[in-house]
C-alpha cells in the first residue's frame, strides 16, 4: 500500500469518526468550516475513496472497498441533500447562565441555519472543549435554583 493510499485513507477514516460522532452523540462541531469540510468530506470522499481503493489496492481490494460501500449505502439511505443541509453549525446567540465554577461551560439559546427551511433551535448546557469542538447536554431541571448556575445580566452582556 502506498503512503497516497494510507493518507486518504487515514483523512478519510478521520472524516467518518468526526461525522458519526457530530450527527449520533452530544460531541458537536463548533467551527462552521470544520464541520462543511466534514460534512462534504464525506459526500465526496466516500466515492473517491471507493474508487481509489478499488483501482490501486491488489492484495486488500475487498478490505479497502467495504468500509466505503458501507457509508455509500448508509448516504443514499439517509440522503445527500439532507446531509447537505446538515452541514450548517450550531451559533450562540444569548447565554443565559454561566457557571460559577467553569467559565467555559455555560447554558446558551443557539439557532442553526437551514437556508430555505428556517433555522433549528435549542436551548442547552454547552462544555466548550477547544474553538473547534463542544459537548452539549439536556439542561438541568429548576436551573434557578443549583447554585453552580449565574443567570446572566441583559446589561452586563452588551458590554
Amino acid at each position: 500500500m502506498t503512503w497516497t493510499t494510507r493518507i486518504l485513507n487515514g483523512i478519510y477514516v478521520l472524516i467518518i469518526i468526526l461525522f458519526l460522532l457530530d450527527s449520533s452523540t452530544s460531541f458537536d462541531i463548533k467551527s462552521q468550516l470544520l464541520k462543511t469540510f466534514v460534512y462534504l468530506g464525506l459526500l465526496i470522499g466516500t466515492p473517491l475513496t471507493l474508487t481509489w481503493n478499488f483501482f490501486v489496492l491488489k492484495n486488500r481490494k475487498i478490505i479497502g472497498t467495504a468500509f466505503p460501500t458501507i457509508i455509500l449505502i448508509f448516504i443514499l439511505i439517509v440522503g445527500p441533500v439532507k446531509i447537505i443541509f446538515s452541514t450548517s453549525a450550531w451559533q450562540t446567540k444569548t447565554i443565559l447562565y454561566t457557571n460559577g465554577h467553569f467559565s467555559f461551560k455555560t447554558i446558551e439559546f443557539q439557532t442553526q441555519d437551514m437556508g430555505a427551511l428556517g433555522y433549528n433551535k435549542r436551548t442547552v448546557e454547552v462544555l466548550y472543549l477547544t474553538d473547534f469542538f463542544m459537548i452539549i447536554n439536556e439542561i438541568p431541571l429548576e436551573i434557578d435554583k443549583k447554585v453552580e448556575w449565574i443567570k446572566v445580566d441583559k446589561e452586563n452582556e452588551k458590554q
